[in-house]
């Protein structure tokens, strides 16, 4: 009898086992625990796509640039910033997660000391890997039919968006930051703009670098573009200077076919320069693309 009780305590005083998925993540395919309790979040990208999918954090970075992103942030206690994490603030918390990338990569060694971090970087393929971390925290939180859904209405818009530019010509893409200007091709960081849209490029082969291939007004007025494809990146970062639209606008670049007619496309610059890949991010640059040149 005595035994039988024993027993009996040691299984209700046994620790449940927690559930497990694979997700994955900049490291490739990685083991975590399901439903984690506390979360903190040093990717905007990733509180993007969590908002999206009714998830708030327990700790976030700040600032974080984007006011639909400081929704899913809401009261959550500031772990430091996105390239520097406040280590004392984080083991107050005690998260369970850790989810971090992109700004934050480099503090990921420094973070997995703390708890369990997933490296959800966006990088290469901004809607592939977007679309996995969609994925991934469908799984992990238990969302993932919200996660299907959500990539539901993305696809759909997408073919929306990519119906609306076909036949409308080649495109380049330019970051203004004041007054210097660089050009982004098909293989660089926004370059998905043209590989999911199916949207040609006006000149091949732009250099490849992470803050772009530095231009001239004159680089634009030669590559005539069709679509000006704009991104202002001291609006993204909440900086005073002088605005894309004053940059541009010059004799030269009045001169470009996108300009003469009105094909420039001042995108949502904090969307795709901060949260690029995330769910929300890649919505709001779609709906530009189909309400600049859909029908409707």
């Amino acid at each position: 009898m005595l035994r039988s009780i024993l027993l009996a305590l040691s299984v209700v005083a046994a620790p449940a086992l927690a559930d497990t998925v694979t997700v994955d993540t900049f490291d490739g395919p990685v083991e975590v625990e399901t439903n984690p309790d506390t979360i903190a979040v040093f990717d905007i990208a990733a509180l993007d796509t969590l908002g999206a999918l009714g998830i708030t954090a327990d700790g976030a970075v700040a600032p974080l640039y984007l006011p639909y992103v400081e929704e899913t942030a809401g009261d959550a206690t500031v772990v430091g910033s996105l390239f520097e994490p406040d280590m004392e603030a984080v083991a107050a918390l005690g998260p369970d997660l850790i989810i971090a990338g992109g700004r934050s990569q480099k503090a990921v060694p420094q973070l997995a000391r703390m708890a369990p971090t997933l490296d959800m970087t966006i990088w290469d393929d901004a809607v592939g890997e977007g679309l996995a971390r969609l994925d991934a925290y469908g799984k992990i939180f238990g969302k993932e039919a919200e996660a299907t859904a959500l990539r539901a209405d993305f696809e759909t818009k997408l073919e929306a968006a990519k119906a609306a530019v076909a036949g409308k010509g080649k495109a380049l893409i330019v970051m203004t930051n004041g007054p210097k200007v660089s050009a982004y091709g098909a293989g660089g960081r926004f370059g998905w703009l043209h590989t999911a849209l199916d949207l040609p490029e006006v000149i091949d082969g732009v250099e490849q670098t992470t803050h772009g291939e530095a231009i001239s007004f004159e680089f634009i007025k030669e590559a005539d573009p069709d679509i000006l494809i704009v991104i202002d990146r001291l609006v993204a970062i909440g900086r005073e200077g002088e605005s894309a639209r004053t940059t541009l606008d010059n004799a030269l670049v009045r001169d470009t076919t996108a300009w003469k007619t009105g094909n420039v496309v001042y995108v949502d610059s904090g969307a795709l320069y901060i949260a690029g890949g995330g769910i929300q991010s890649m919505n709001r640059i779609l709906d530009q693309f189909i309400d600049t040149f859909g029908d409707g």
